[in-house]
């Protein structure tokens, strides 16, 4: 049994604990109101199979039908016929996200959400959705053949049938096949009759109250009490604190499997919470005070949107020396007005830039990880706009006067303003020629200002590159894009990419605003294209600053090779970028392959951070496989290209470990047309330990003796049919009858090995080919 399924049947059970009750905003009907008996029997045999077998399609936005059953409540919610993602209308969407914009069964009702438990209401006794396919799946198991049958659709926009129950007859006529799991083995016999005999008895679930250790207890107490001073400076922190946490995965290490959000309430510490829900996280609360609480989140655990922070006895000192310590004063609180709010530049200018930027690079994987993860469990919009393998990394804060650069940032306080702040325009195009012009005045004044500070160290070198203290495992990412997914990790994974970027605080911070705190998932599609269009210029600077460090004579080349093909808007911004980098000329070059100079340099400088990490040991080779490991990771070209985005191999008794492809283009200037700009030659592969990335496309299954034939097979790859005979060889298709217990296998192997990572994996984009 996974760990957190054993420490929430623990908690259940224990007898005598203190107990400490936080509120929901989602209240069961009372016919689901469990007793202590069902209570314990729904999450020691129903809700593991709820989530192994049903969760791993149905989490997150992007869950079909709406239907979220990674918590008690979206199960109970039921599903809805709309998709959240949508990009083409015009008008944003009706917020429903779960604990927030209905508090009750019957206030989802009234939002059109319908049971998937209850049978037809004309129909006494009838059976409910979920039982009937869950019965048609019974009935019509997959067929033997691979690939399954083109009437699958697997593709990620698929038209969605959600039938209601008095639909279901024309449902299973026309789609007999598509019992549930979609697309993926049958249940086993027991694990059908578990969830028939618990839906047959209405579906009761287990309490959503938290029973907690009285050592929890005090350290919920301990850490509301410091995000709800009563002075300004505590009530500005504390706003900065809470937007820029507010998707966090929140954890004590008095309880490591329980996961809390920090959220805005009505009410203070002491008081149940009373949830201020917005659009976004500084839209104006409409409330005298606000209070940041902690709220226990008693979702599952999901791979795709688990972003783990721990509040600790570090993390408090930090940030009372970076926030309480240092020495300014806050006069007046800023309002909510769109304008300010949405400009964290104007909103928080009374806090120390060197706070505001210490505090995100102490966890800057998290930092990076709220636009890869956050929002957009289907993000195309945001991620097209990112390569598919680069590495990031950052200003080291001690080697600037971060004085001189909140004095800077004050006086281009205009320049730096966000999309956030006009929301779901209908003028697109007009606001991007905006902001472009904005960005440009930015990037000349910004020219003026770095060389202004050069002038004054003209002994700078590569120090300027923050190293972590030589403890700090975030001092360099590595970021990978799967298609309309993507992942980062700690460390400096794979071979040298083709490009990375070099972050400030400005960057970063407008990074957070413009695609996490300022995203809208249910905006309307002028919303979306005119985020995915600004980030361009957010990655073309992180470029620019790596291409900065490079010798003046090699710049244009690098940059032009990137963006072979950009259209004539873009190709005028890079010249106009590249005629304003300061000549920082740190490094002493001695070969003609300067970029490949420039990262190996960076590795080493930052080697001492990563020693002991263990979230990068975790990403390593095992020596045993040195040599097929090298021979798969220098794979390229046809034979890359072939291969999946992102699997998962599974080797028995060794764990498993990741392969994934890194598509090549030829620029990534333009949100359509994506294809025309795919460069397969240039595909690569890489290979790592543990689990990267949350949406698997296959998975492989080999033991110790088969790596060398894997890879040679894969070398060899040159058309389809040399894939399918791979596939038939290693691979763990979708009807595999084994799949289910080969799945099971992975995800204890990754809570194992990365347990502060693992989540369950979503399989909506498991490959049929």
């Amino acid at each position: 049994m996974p760990k957190i399924y054993f420490f929430t049947l623990l908690l259940l059970l224990m007898a005598g604990c203190t107990v400490f009750t936080v509120h929901h905003q989602f209240n069961a009907t009372q016919e689901n109101s469990a007793t202590a008996e069902q209570a314990e029997y729904y999450e020691a045999s129903v809700r593991p199979i709820l989530e192994t077998r049903c969760t791993v399609c149905h989490g997150c936005y992007d869950a079909p039908c709406q239907l979220k059953m990674d918590a008690t409540a979206g199960v109970l919610r039921g599903a809805h016929k709309d998709k959240v993602y949508d990009g083409t209308r015009l008008l944003s969407a009706h917020m429903s996200r779960l604990f927030e914009d209905a508090h009750s069964t019957s206030e989802w009702r009234e939002k059109d959400f319908f049971s998937v438990v209850d049978g037809d209401p004309g129909q006494p006794k009838s059976p409910g959705v979920m039982e009937q396919l869950l019965h048609l799946k019974q009935q019509h198991p997959l067929p033997a053949q691979y690939p399954l049958p083109e009437s699958f659709d697997f593709s990620i926009k698929r038209d969605q049938q959600c039938p209601q129950p008095e639909e279901f007859a024309n449902y299973r006529e026309n789609y007999p096949l598509w019992g549930m799991p979609y697309g993926l083995p049958a249940l086993t016999e027991n694990e059908h009759q578990t969830l028939i005999n618990w839906l047959q008895t209405g579906g009761i679930a287990a309490s959503m109250t938290l029973h907690s250790s009285p050592a929890l207890a005090a350290e919920i107490e301990r850490w509301e009490t410091f995000f709800n001073g009563d002075s300004l400076k505590s009530q500005l922190v504390n706003r900065y604190l809470y937007e820029h946490l507010f998707l966090a995965s929140l954890w004590f290490e008095q309880a490591p499997g329980q996961a809390f959000k920090l959220v805005r309430s009505h009410t203070p510490p002491g008081q149940p919470i009373d949830r201020i829900s917005t659009r976004r996280p500084f839209d104006d609360p409409k409330a005298p005070r606000v209070y940041y609480r902690l709220w226990h989140d008693p979702s599952t655990t999901l791979a795709k949107t688990r972003m783990p922070y721990a509040l600790n006895n570090k993390r408090m000192e930090n940030w009372q020396q970076w926030f309480y310590q240092a020495e300014y004063n806050v006069r007046k609180l800023p309002g909510y007005a769109t304008k300010v709010a949405s400009n964290p530049f104007l909103s928080f200018a009374q806090l120390p830039v060197d706070s505001r930027y210490r505090f995100l690079l102490d966890e800057a994987e998290f930092s990076i990880m709220n636009f890869i993860k956050g929002p957009v469990c289907r993000g195309q919009v945001a991620l097209n706009v990112i390569r598919d393998h680069f590495w990031v990394f950052f200003i080291d804060p001690d080697q600037l006067d971060m004085r001189d650069d909140a004095q800077f940032l004050q006086e281009n306080i205009d320049h730096l303003a966000l999309p956030a702040e006009v929301g779901s325009t209908f003028m697109p195009v007009t606001y991007w020629l905006e902001y472009a012009n904005r960005q440009k005045a930015y990037l000349e004044a910004r020219a003026k200002y770095l060389n202004q500070q050069l002038a004054q160290q003209p002994s700078l070198n590569l120090s300027i590159i923050w190293n972590g203290g030589g403890t700090n495992d975030n001092a360099a990412l590595t970021i990978f894009r799967h298609n309309d997914s993507a992942s980062v990790t700690r460390g400096l994974i794979g071979p040298h990419p083709k490009t990375g970027w070099v972050i400030d605080y400005s960057l970063l911070e407008r990074i957070h605003y413009l695609l996490v705190a300022g995203f809208d998932v249910y905006g309307n599609v002028s919303h979306q294209l005119l985020s995915r269009l600004y980030m361009d210029f957010l990655r073309i600077e992180g470029e620019m600053n790596l291409v900065a460090l490079l010798p003046k004579g090699v710049q244009d080349q690098h940059i032009h090779h990137w963006y072979r093909g950009a259209e004539d808007e873009i190709e005028d911004y890079l010249e106009h970028y590249l005629d304003r980098l300061p000549p920082l000329n740190i490094i002493d070059y001695q070969t003609d392959a300067p970029l490949a100079e420039l990262f190996t340099t960076l590795q080493s400088r930052l080697a001492p951070s990563f020693a002991s990490s263990p979230y990068v040991q975790q990403l390593g080779w095992p020596d045993t496989l040195q040599e097929p490991f090298t021979k798969l990771q220098s794979i390229h070209g046809k034979a890359a290209s072939l291969m999946p985005e992102s699997s998962l191999i599974w080797v028995p008794k060794k764990g498993v470990f990741s392969l994934l492809r890194t598509s090549a283009h030829s620029n990534l200037s333009s949100l359509f047309q994506e294809s025309k700009r795919r460069l397969p030659d240039e595909d690569k592969l890489v290979i790592t330990g543990g689990v990267v990335g949350a949406y698997p496309n296959t998975f492989w299954m080999l033991d110790e003796s088969s790596w060398d034939e894997f890879a040679q097979q894969i070398v060899s790859l040159n058309t389809e049919a040399d894939y399918q005979k791979l596939r038939q060889r290693f691979g763990v298709n979708r009807a595999d009858p084994n799949f289910w217990q080969i799945s099971d296998a992975i995800h204890q192997a990754y809570h194992q090995h990365q347990p502060q990572r693992a989540g369950l994996l979503d399989f909506n984009r498991l490959e049929n080919r």
